[in-house]
């Protein structure tokens, strides 16, 4: 019976190991499209369309955007640093938050929840959140308002806030608080560790918000120096899409405005991918953590 037992399993995981690698093939098949086609020339495009093997390949697109590497590199190591300073931040203050939320000894604790997703279905609109970040709050032109503005999230607390409430045992804080733990002990040392699968989920998502965050510059920030990869780019092909309506002549085909869309796309998703296999590690990491033992 063992034997024949065995042998289902082995069937099971062969199919389950060929589905998944054809739905890895469907997923990461249009992103290998996209970067072939982003060497490809913007008369091949135009003419033949995207193709696996592109007809005239061309640097053109890439050349267009690091015409001026330094501004390039800038703005790549700006973002980098916005990303990556933004999203700790958000994690350690909305974690805070979900931590002393999901307390039963707290008090008012669901009229606070209840406060903050108040705050998700209303808002004061445009102009007010305008006027306070520029006239009130003075972060206008500042770094600080590309790392404040998109840092707090009040889904990621409240989704933080049930992960701690329903996937830690208040009887493990209880025995810490017999041993002696304080409440930051608590937070540091027991829940922190014990949320690494949620915290590594919003983090990336989080990350992900920062990296693409093109509005906040546009609203906020006037100084060129300042200016992430996302609004560069975003610039950029503005630019592109001006010339191609003042320009009606033949020369317009010879601009990669397709391609550039293309390699934009490769420039501003390339670094971000490299992070996944990282965070995909903390899943692992966390679920061993938070693993219980009676």
């Amino acid at each position: 019976m063992k034997p024949r037992r065995s042998r289902d399993v082995a069937r099971l995981h062969t199919i389950a190991y060929i589905a998944v690698s054809l739905f890895a093939v469907f997923a990461v098949f249009p992103f290998v499209m996209l970067l072939i086609n982003s060497f490809a020339s913007e008369h091949a495009i135009i003419n033949y369309g995207y193709s696996f093997w592109p007809r005239e390949l061309s640097l053109s697109a890439y050349s267009m955007i690091f015409q001026s590497p330094q501004k390039m590199m800038r703005t790549y190591g700006l973002t980098i640093f916005i990303t990556t300073a933004g999203t700790l931040l958000s994690l350690f203050f909305s974690t805070m938050a979900a931590y002393v939320l999901s307390r039963k000894e707290l008090r008012y604790r669901n009229a606070m929840s209840f406060f903050l997703y108040f705050t998700q279905l209303f808002n004061g609109g445009l102009v007010p959140y305008y006027i306070l970040i520029s006239k009130n709050l003075h972060l206008q032109n500042s770094l600080l308002v590309l790392i404040l503005t998109p840092m707090f999230s009040v889904l990621n607390i409240l989704i933080l806030r049930n992960f701690v409430a329903n996937s830690i045992p208040a009887s493990l804080f209880e025995s810490a608080k017999i041993d002696g733990a304080n409440e930051i002990t608590l937070f540091i040392r027991i829940a922190i560790p014990l949320s690494t699968p949620a915290i590594a989920s919003i983090g990336l998502l989080t990350a992900l918000g920062y990296w693409n965050d093109w509005w906040t510059p546009m609203m906020f920030i006037q100084r060129e120096s300042m200016y992430p990869l996302q609004f560069t780019l975003y610039q950029l092909l503005s630019s592109i899409n001006f010339a191609a309506a003042m320009v009606n002549s033949l020369p317009v085909i010879n601009m990669p405005k397709e391609s550039l869309k293309l390699a934009m796309t490769v420039v501003a998703t390339g670094p971000i991918i490299l992070v996944y296999p990282f965070v995909q590690r903390y899943f692992v990491k966390g679920i061993t953590l938070g693993a219980v033992k009676g």
